[in-house]
C-alpha cells in the first residue's frame, strides 16, 4: 500500500468512527505497518487538507477526530433544535473545582465551594463521564479522590489538562462552560478562550491555587 492509499484509509476510519481514533487505534488499522511517525505526518498532511472545508481534523484527549467548525454551529443547530439537559450552577462550580483541583475530595470541595455538595451532583457528573474516582487519601475514612476524565477534556475539545487556562484568567460566570459542555462531541467545540473565560472565579475562592493537578493529567 502506497502513502496516498493509505492517507485514503486513515481519512475514511476517522470520518467514519463514531469517537475518537489512537494512534494505536491507527496502528491497528494498518496491521501495525505504519508507524507512529508516519501516521502523524499523514495526519498533519489531512489538517491541511481539510483547512479549507467544512470539517476539521482536531486532536482531543483519546485521539484524533473529524467535526465541524465553530463558524457552522448555527446552520447545523437548525436540524436538532431540542434544547440539550441544563446543568445548575452548582453542577458547573463542582465540575469546575475538580478540574481545577484534582485530585479533591468531597470534603475539599465544600470547602471551596463552602456549602455541602450533595450526592447527586456527583452522581450527575460520573454518570455524564465527566468525573471518576482515581483512588482514596490516606486519611480518616479514606475518602475517595475525583479527577476529570478523558471524556470531559474530549467534549471541550481539548487534549490535556494543560490547554484550560489560569485561575486568573478565570471569569465568575459558568454560562460558557454549560454551553461547551452541552454540545455533542460531534458538534465542534467553542474555542477555549469562549468557553472556560468564564468559569467559577475559584481564585478568589483559593488565590494560591493556580496550577493543575498533576496526578491526572492525560498523556
Amino acid at each position: 500500500m502506497n502513502t496516498a492509499q493509505a492517507k485514503r484509509v486513515l481519512e475514511t476510519a476517522l470520518l467514519t468512527a463514531g469517537q475518537p481514533l489512537s494512534l494505536r487505534d491507527m496502528r491497528v488499522l494498518f496491521d501495525d505497518a505504519l508507524g507512529a511517525d508516519t501516521l502523524r505526518l499523514m495526519l498533519q498532511e489531512l489538517e491541511l487538507e481539510w483547512a479549507g472545508k467544512g470539517l476539521e481534523l482536531t486532536h482531543v484527549a483519546s485521539g484524533w477526530r473529524f467535526q465541524s467548525r465553530p463558524e457552522l454551529r448555527m446552520y447545523l443547530d437548525r436540524l436538532h433544535p431540542e434544547k440539550p439537559p441544563k446543568y445548575t450552577r452548582a453542577v458547573l462550580e463542582t465540575l469546575a473545582i475538580i478540574a481545577y483541583r484534582q485530585p479533591v475530595t468531597r470534603g475539599d470541595m465544600e470547602d471551596i465551594r463552602g456549602v455541602t455538595i450533595g450526592s447527586q451532583i456527583i452522581k450527575q457528573l460520573e454518570d455524564r463521564g465527566w468525573v471518576e474516582v482515581i483512588g482514596h487519601r490516606e486519611t480518616v475514612g479514606r475518602p475517595s479522590l475525583f479527577a476529570t476524565t478523558r471524556q470531559f477534556l474530549d467534549d471541550l475539545g481539548l487534549s490535556s489538562l494543560d490547554q484550560l487556562p489560569l485561575l486568573s484568567q478565570v471569569d465568575s460566570s459558568m454560562s460558557a462552560l454549560a454551553g461547551m459542555l452541552e454540545e455533542s462531541p460531534a458538534q465542534a467545540s467553542l474555542s477555549l478562550e469562549e468557553a472556560l473565560a468564564e468559569t467559577a472565579n475559584l481564585a478568589d475562592a483559593d488565590p494560591a491555587n493556580t496550577g493543575l493537578g498533576q496526578e491526572n493529567t492525560p498523556t
